[in-house]
């Protein structure tokens, strides 16, 4: 007759018809912010049970209570392994792990935005690859999340993801289990904790055995204190309020007073993570009560089938009077048998089900400590600068630009892939530095502020097969140049180019359109210097030239100095007008001369005419006249 579970206190449920799988034994433990995990030891009168007919799949183990109810410990068999005979059977092996188990066998590197925790931890929930997997309870919440404007899985297993943000956000988990399935309960306070069903309270008592319908107590308890420290201060920086955040707007600090009588030891860390001082103390307060939970832990044995992690219970009858009071069960671990199928012997009820457990007092807030570390980004890396579509520059009022990391396959390298970017520039000062952003389509360095994936910065450019250097390397090799590109439409440029070729050297500078120099001192220019080969200035300018002086001007020409105009010359003189010249000056107008030297003027014309308006005077020591005929009127 084959063998059934009917009727025994302990039975398993799984993916394979009724009764192939029989209960041996399990050990296991439910943690508060952990993961569950149940070894069953399994018996079988099937010797050739398929691994793909049981991995992935749920499987409970159900342990009937006092009251005549059951409690399941439900999982999805993570492992399952064949492990020899015994007797007439074949032994098995399952390990039994929640659904939030198999977020650890993916792995990402993903981008989330204006997003927050709760809202992330749900997007990870519903990947494709964990359809109809995840259960879980976010109505025992109690405060509300900011929104993240960046977030980065970087690297790292979607659990350690999930599980590191619920952390910093002082927001931890355990499961229930009921219905042939386990729901995960996120919790931020005591109003998400009941007591189990029937254990609302607990006796203390260390007398003998009892039978399997017998008393449920707790048998062995011990308390113990450590020092822990009283307060935790944070701090961080936002660049967008930077006077504020330089001034201790978002230093934060939580308190509570110490269990016992020591002086207030105090954590403080940098940075926090958070731009707002209300989510730092929210943060703070969160971290201070995960410390001040270590400092009572109360150890227990017990063989209360109802005794889960998460659950609340009384402590009663114990000889200490302060120690009977409410408490939360922190984490358990199970020891369950069966009676041997091939026998009439059997464990009895003192080791059908035994347990022992961690539990602080209620009085104390309950908070994880952060285990799961931050991915730290090793070294710098390289990004594209991408934008909205149509664009060549993408900024914002900082100069900050998006980017397009090569890990991240989610983006669409538009407007939306990445956070504003900040740049590192040569100098930046209050409405003074320098200024160069980056445009779409360039790649760029990346470094992240104490190697947080979250807090990226661009520290500097560099040239790759689809953007090569301005002029032909090596051919070029010593020359140097600040070369923009006009935009939009990029047909043309501004430079400031260098030439380090000996005997060659040159400073070379276009602007494609208009070039405007102020100096608001002196100007000094200085042409051909050069001992073995002294140079010249030529100046072409296409259109007009304009030249205001607001004083005095001279110019000293060494040798000679000539003019031509091919238009008209005009001179105007507010006042006096003074050439002086050693030798002669002369004047020409076609035949027509006036020759200045220092012992005569000669006027030479084919006629010249001499008229005053009302006088004109000639006197000479000697005055000549010569003409044929001359005419006096």
């Amino acid at each position: 007759m084959p063998i059934t579970q009917t009727n025994r206190q302990i039975s398993v449920k799984g993916p394979l018809a009724p009764d192939v799988l029989l209960f041996r034994s399990m050990r296991g433990h439910d943690r508060l912010s952990d993961l569950s995990e149940y070894r069953v030891e399994l018996l079988s009168e099937k010797k050739d049970i398929k691994f793909g007919d049981v991995l992935g799949k749920p499987m409970t183990i159900e342990l009937k209570l006092q009251d005549g109810g059951a409690r399941e410990f439900n999982g999805i068999v993570a492992g399952f392994s064949s492990t020899g005979g015994f007797g007439k059977f074949t032994s098995y092996h399952a390990v039994l792990r929640p659904w939030l188990w198999l977020l650890s066998r993916s792995s990402d590197c993903r981008i989330f935005q204006e997003k927050s925790v709760l809202d992330i931890v749900k997007d990870v929930f519903e990947k494709p690859v964990y359809a109809g997997l995840p259960d879980f309870n976010v109505g025992y919440l109690e405060k509300t999340y900011p929104t993240l404007e960046y977030c980065v899985q970087y690297r790292e297993t979607d659990l350690n993801f999930v599980t590191r943000l619920l952390e910093h956000a002082g927001i931890y988990f355990y499961f229930k289990h009921a219905n042939g399935k386990h729901t995960m309960v996120l919790a931020d306070s005591y109003g998400a904790h009941t007591p189990a069903a029937g254990y609302e309270s607990i006796k203390f008592a260390t007398d003998g055995r009892r039978d399997e319908f017998g008393d449920e107590r707790i048998s062995s308890w011990v308390t113990a204190g450590e020092i822990q420290s009283g307060s935790f201060e944070m701090n961080d920086f936002d660049f967008d309020k930077a006077s504020a955040s330089s001034s201790g707007a978002l230093t934060v600090k939580s308190s509570i007073p110490a269990a016992f009588d020591q002086p207030e030891y105090q954590q403080y860390d940098y940075p926090g993570g958070y731009l707002l001082a209300a989510s730092g103390r929210d943060i703070a307060g969160a971290r201070m009560e995960s410390l001040h939970g270590q400092c009572e832990q109360n150890t227990a044995s017990s063989n209360a089938r109802g005794l889960v992690a998460g659950a609340l219970f009384g402590l009663t009858e114990h000889p200490v009077e302060s120690l009977n009071r409410d408490y939360l069960l922190i984490d358990v671990d199970y020891r369950l048998a069966s009676d041997d199928y091939e026998s009439t012997g059997g464990y009895g009820a003192d080791k059908l089900f035994e347990c022992s457990f961690r539990a602080i007092g209620k009085e104390h807030r309950f908070h994880p400590m952060r285990r799961v570390a931050k991915p730290h980004v090793q070294g710098p890396q390289t990004a594209m600068v991408v934008g909205k579509a149509g664009e060549e520059i993408w900024t914002d009022k900082y100069g900050r630009v998006k980017v397009q990391f090569h890990w991240d396959r989610v983006g669409k390298s538009d407007e939306k892939s990445s956070c504003w970017v900040r740049v590192s520039q040569s100098w930046a000062g209050k409405a003074w530095g320098g200024m160069f952003v980056p445009r779409i389509g360039m790649e760029v360095i990346v470094e992240f502020l104490e190697g947080d994936p979250d807090r990226p910065l661009i520290t500097g450019c560099v040239y790759n097969s689809d953007s090569m250097p301005p002029y032909e390397l090596p051919a070029h090799q010593t020359r140097s140049t600040m070369k923009s590109n006009s935009s939009k439409g990029g047909v043309g440029f501004n430079e400031i180019r260098f030439e380090d070729k000996k005997d060659a050297e040159e400073i070379f500078i276009q602007a494609q359109k208009d070039y405007n120099r102020v100096v608001k001192h002196d100007d000094t220019l200085k042409v051909g210097f050069l001992a073995d080969e002294p140079g010249s200035q030529t100046i072409e300018i296409k259109k007009d030239q304009k030249l205001e002086v607001g004083n005095d001007q001279t110019v000293h020409i060494i040798k000679n100095q000539k003019e031509d105009i091919d238009g008209t010359h005009a001179m105007k003189i507010g006042k006096t007008s003074v050439i002086e010249a050693a030798t002669s000056i002369e004047l020409k107008v076609g035949g027509s001369s006036i020759l200045i030297e220092p012992a005569k003027i000669t006027l030479k014309s084919t006629q010249i005419a001499i008229e005053g308006s009302a006088t004109v005077e000639v006197k000479g020591a000697m005055v000549e006249i010569k003409g044929t005929p001359v005419k006096i009127n």
